[in-house]
């Protein structure tokens, strides 16, 4: 009977796999209708739950409100996790998946794949990626009076999710412990990245919102970032689009990214502003990028710099404040003389600047002599022969600027 059996098992095998994967096929259109209706009985939960607790009432035990919505959360997760492994994976497995689905599928795997390395990114990443995936849902859905609802629930939630992931970032850019320290340039990109990525999903949602309405300054500043959402952005696109995600990020990630991680920020921009102004050949494109870098040192010192309390000597935080009162006394002239304001400025940022860069290890010549120009140009130096005259000082011309 074992033998009987194992052979006709055998000869049949490609029928039974038929079998198999037909039942497959016709089980997931159910295995969907059920998540489907499990999620959206977890998704009310979530949102009674939210409201609840949102609200600032003295009739209700905060603390066990928040249990019952950290409790609602949690299920609510694990009923979307369920339907990506249970209907997604099982579609796609199947070839019936659409593009929304595999790129659902693409994603998920890309969340997944920090768990190893980078744990706590992978456990907020994950939560974003399920609640965006849900939103998406609600949103194609077309009920207006529910997207609404969820709205509120969504924005919160993605405010701290958005905030805890720039926290891991900035815990990383600050240890000057480890390898991190010598190969941050990573961790940068994944913070603008992160900033761009909450400015275009949840500023934008928030600014729709009419009772959740940010900052007029935020505003105003979002309204720049959309100028570099269109067409094909080059190197000086990217650095003043990252300056203005900074720019934004001073009002509303002060706490998780922090000033001195926001500082180290504004140096990278600042390194990489330098070296395209040093490095361009063509004038008109130079000169753009000049001007960008202008408009960079303004906002670094300015958004960042005057907002500075801890100062790691006493002798730079003296250093700062001589250049503030002369910013400031600048500052008077925009109202009765534009031009000499905007003259007077520049002179100011170039040898603010021209004093940093000759402090520094990197080679930094040709953009020194350029400044040098601007300042010949601009009525601040006088130039005879192989020397310059800066506020009645002769500064001698290197070999290397004779020969540029």
């Amino acid at each position: 009977m074992e033998e009987r059996s194992l052979r006709i098992t055998g000869a049949d095998r490609n029928f039974f796999n038929k079998i198999t994967n037909t039942l497959g096929r016709l089980l997931i259109p159910t295995k969907i209708g059920i998540n489907s209706m499990l999620i959206s009985m977890r998704r009310n939960n979530i949102m009674k739950a939210y409201e609840n607790y949102s609200q600032d009432s003295q009739n209700y035990d905060k603390q066990e409100l928040e249990k019952k919505y950290d409790h609602s959360y949690e299920i609510y997760l694990e009923a979307l996790d369920k339907y990506v492994m249970d209907s997604i994976y099982k579609k796609v497995k199947n070839g019936t998946a659409s593009e929304f689905e595999k790129n659902a599928l693409s994603k998920y795997y890309e969340v997944t794949s920090l768990k190893e390395n980078e744990y706590i990114e992978y456990k907020y990443r994950k939560q974003k990626y399920l609640i965006e995936l849900d939103y998406e849902g609600v949103r194609l859905s077309g009920k207006e009076k529910l997207l609404e609802k969820y709205n509120k629930f969504y924005i919160s939630k993605m405010d701290s999710l958005y905030k805890a992931i720039l926290k891991n970032y900035s815990i990383k850019v600050a240890d000057t412990t480890n390898v991190y320290d010598s190969t941050k340039e990573w961790i940068y990109t994944k913070i603008f990245y992160t900033l761009e990525e909450y400015i275009q999903n949840i500023l934008s949602l928030k600014i729709q919102e009419n009772n959740n309405q940010p900052q007029k300054e935020v505003i105003a500043d979002y309204e720049k970032y959309e100028t570099y959402t269109v067409g094909k952005l080059d190197t000086r696109d990217n650095i003043e689009k990252n300056m203005i995600l900074l720019g934004i990020s001073r009002k509303l990630f002060t706490h998780s990214l922090p000033l001195i991680v926001a500082e180290q920020c504004y140096e990278k921009l600042l390194k990489d502003a330098r070296s395209l102004v040093q490095d361009t050949k063509i004038a008109t494109k130079r000169e753009k990028a000049y001007s960008m870098l202008i408009n960079l040192i303004e906002d670094y010192n300015v958004k960042l710099l005057s907002t500075k309390v801890y100062w790691e000597s006493p002798k730079e935080k003296e250093k700062y404040k001589k250049f503030w009162e002369k910013y400031k006394k600048i500052l008077t002239l925009k109202e009765s003389d534009f031009i000499e304001y905007v003259k007077e400025k520049e002179v100011l940022f170039i040898k603010d600047d021209m004093k940093k860069l000759s402090k520094g290890k990197t080679d930094y010549s040709k953009l020194l002599k350029y400044y040098k120009r601007k300042l010949v140009d601009l009525g601040a130096m006088r130039q005879i022969s192989n020397s310059y005259i800066s506020e009645g000082r002769y500064i001698k011309k290197s070999k290397r600027e004779q020969n540029v």
